[in-house]
C-alpha cells in the first residue's frame, strides 16, 4: 500500500516533487553545521518529554510501596492504586486543553516553560506527601505539565528544524520520553518512593534553565508580526554565514496566507479538517493500543502473571529496550519513511498483544496470587494450569512479549504519531489542533487506565491484550488507506498538498 497521490504527476500538481527543492543554505551548508543550534535548542526542549515520560511511569514501582506502606494514611487500597495510576491521564488531557490556548498565546517556547512550574510543584507535593490527596494533587500536576509539553514540544521543534533532519529530531519527544521513563525504572532499584520524587525536578529545572538562551518559532513570531525577531531567529538557529532568505520568504508567504484567524466557514474546508482528522485519529488509535496502561501498571502485570525475573528488574529492562528501539526509529525515521515504520511497529504489537493474551489465558500461573494491585485473582482447582516453578523457562515469555510490544510501539506508533500530528497540521490551526490532539489522547488514555484494573478483576489479564491486539490489526487499515508520506518535505509543502491535491486522503 503506497502512500495516497504523494507522488502524482501532472500540470497542476507540483507541491511534493520526488526530491525537494533545498533552500540556498541547504546548498552552500551541507547540513549539518546548519543544524548544529537546531539540535542545541530541540534538546532544552525535550527535556520536557524527559520528565513527561518519568513523570508517566513513577506509579509502577510506586504502588507496590505504597500497599506496604507504614503509615495508614499512605496505604492504598485497589480502588485507591487504580484513580493514583489513571488520573495522570486526567491531567495530561487539561494540559492539552490548556495548549489550545497558550501555544498561540504565549508562543511555543513560552508554553513549554511555563510547564515547569506545575510541575514543580507536582514533585514536590508527592515528594513531601502525607496524604492521599497530595499524592493525587501532586500526580494531576505532573500530568498537566506533560500534556502542556506534549502538544508544545512537537509543535515547536518541527517548526524550527530543517525537512533533512525533522524526522530524526520529530523521534527526539519520544526519544526523551522513553529516557526519561528508563531513568525512573533504574533509580526506582535504588531510591525510595519519596526520592523518586525530589530526582523528578532536576530535568525540570535544568529545561527551564537553557530555554531561557533558546530562540522562539520563527514561524509562530512571523504569524505575530514580529518580523525582525523572526529573522533574527532563524538566522541563529541556521548558523552564521547561512544564506536564509529563501527559507524565510517561504515561511513568511505561508504566513501572510493565513494571517486571519480561522473561521468556521474555513474549519469545514477539506484541507483543514482532513490534516486534522488523521492526527485525531492517529493519536486515539496510538492509546488504544494499550501503551499507557501497560507502561503505567508494568510491574504489577509482572507481578500477578508468571515471571521468571523479579519484577522490577524486567521493568527496568523492558524500559531499556524502549530507549533503544526509539533509537531506532531516530535513525531510519528519514530513510525508510513513516509509513512503513507505521507497518512494521503495528505488526510487531499485534504479535506481541496476542502472545501476552495467549500466555495469561494458557500459560503457567504465579506461585502466589499479587495480593497487592489485584490485577487478577487466580483461583486454586484441579482445573487450573500448572503453577510455575522459578526455574521454568516458559515464565520469560511476558518479558520477551512486553519488551516485542514496547520494540514496536517505539519504533513506529510512539514517535512517528507526535511527529506527523506535528507536520500534517496547518498552520493556521496548528496550536489549537495539537491541543485537541493531546486532549483528545489523553482522554484516551484515562479511559483505558481507570477501566484497565476493573476489566482485569471482571473478566481477566487476557482479555485487554486480546482488546489491543485486535486495535493494532485496525491501525494497519487506517495506515494504508488516510496516513501520507511526509518524509522529505517542508511544512509548507506539506500544506500546499492538502490545499491542491486532487484526492481526499480519507478516499
Amino acid at each position: 500500500m503506497q502512500e495516497p497521490l504523494l507522488g502524482a504527476e501532472g500540470p497542476d500538481y507540483d507541491t511534493f516533487p520526488e526530491k525537494a527543492s533545498p533552500s540556498p543554505g541547504e546548498r552552500t551548508r551541507g547540513g549539518a553545521p546548519q543544524n548544529r543550534r537546531v539540535f542545541l535548542a530541540t534538546f532544552a526542549a525535550v527535556l520536557g518529554n524527559f520528565s513527561f515520560g518519568y513523570a508517566l511511569v513513577y506509579t509502577s514501582p510506586v504502588i507496590p510501596a505504597l500497599e506496604h506502606s507504614l503509615d495508614p494514611d499512605l496505604i492504598l487500597t485497589k480502588t485507591q492504586a487504580s484513580w493514583f495510576g489513571s488520573i495522570f491521564t486526567l491531567g495530561a488531557a487539561a494540559g492539552g486543553l490548556s495548549a489550545m490556548v497558550l501555544n498561540d498565546l504565549l508562543g511555543r517556547k513560552l508554553s513549554i516553560m511555563f510547564s515547569a512550574v506545575p510541575s514543580a510543584a507536582g514533585y514536590a507535593l508527592m515528594a513531601g506527601a502525607h496524604g492521599f490527596w497530595m499524592l493525587l494533587l501532586g500526580r494531576t500536576l505532573t500530568g498537566f505539565a506533560g500534556g502542556l509539553t506534549a502538544a508544545c514540544i512537537p509543535v515547536y521543534v518541527s517548526e524550527i528544524a530543517t525537512p533533512g533532519v525533522r524526522g530524526a529530531l520529530g523521534a527526539t519527544p519520544q526519544l526523551m520520553a522513553v529516557f526519561g521513563s528508563l531513568s525512573l525504572y533504574a533509580l526506582g532499584l535504588l531510591l525510595p518512593w519519596r526520592w523518586l520524587a525530589v530526582a523528578g525536578e532536576g530535568p525540570v529545572l535544568v529545561m527551564l534553565l537553557l530555554l531561557s538562551f533558546m530562540p522562539d518559532s520563527p514561524r509562530f513570531l512571523l504569524s505575530r508580526g514580529r518580523d525582525a525577531e523572526a529573522l533574527r531567529a532563524l538566522a541563529w538557529l541556521r548558523g552564521t554565514g547561512t544564506d536564509i532568505r529563501w527559507e524565510f520568504e517561504q515561511i513568511q508567504d505561508n504566513v501572510r496566507r493565513q494571517s486571519t484567524h480561522m473561521s468556521w466557514a474555513e474549519a469545514r474546508s477539506p484541507h483543514m479538517y482532513r490534516p486534522v482528522l488523521i492526527a485525531l485519529l492517529m493519536r486515539f488509535l496510538q492509546q488504544l493500543m494499550g501503551i499507557t496502561p501497560i507502561l503505567v501498571y508494568l510491574q504489577p502485570i509482572f507481578e500477578s502473571t508468571a515471571v521468571l525475573l523479579p519484577p522490577k528488574d524486567d521493568a527496568a529492562i523492558v524500559g531499556a529496550v524502549r530507549l533503544f528501539s526509539v533509537l531506532i526509529a531516530a535513525v531510519t525515521m528519514d530513510l525508510a519513511g513513516r509509513k512503513v515504520l507505521l507497518f512494521v511497529s503495528a505488526t510487531i504489537m499485534f504479535a506481541a498483544n496476542l502472545t501476552l493474551g495467549l500466555y495469561v489465558h494458557f500459560g503457567p500461573k504465579p506461585l502466589t496470587p499479587n495480593s497487592t494491585v489485584g490485577l487478577e485473582s487466580v483461583p486454586l482447582g484441579d482445573t487450573e494450569p500448572p503453577l510455575a516453578t522459578s526455574s521454568s523457562y516458559l515464565t520469560l515469555v511476558p518479558l520477551v512479549a512486553t519488551m516485542l510490544f514496547i520494540t514496536g510501539y517505539a519504533m513506529g506508533w510512539g514517535p512517528i504519531t507526535w511527529l506527523l500530528m506535528s507536520e500534517i497540521l496547518p498552520l493556521q490551526a496548528r496550536g489549537v489542533a495539537s491541543g485537541l490532539c493531546v486532549l483528545v489522547s489523553w482522554l484516551t488514555a484515562f479511559a483505558l487506565t481507570k477501566s484497565f484494573l476493573l476489566v482485569v478483576n471482571a473478566f481477566g489479564l487476557h482479555v485487554p491484550f486480546f482488546f489491543f491486539a485486535a486495535v493494532c490489526v485496525a491501525s494497519l487499515v487506517f495506515t494504508g488507506c488516510c496516513v501520507p508520506e511526509t518524509k522529505g518535505r517542508s511544512l509548507e509543502q506539506i500544506e500546499s498538498f492538502f490545499r491542491t491535491g486532487r484526492r481526499s486522503f480519507l478516499h
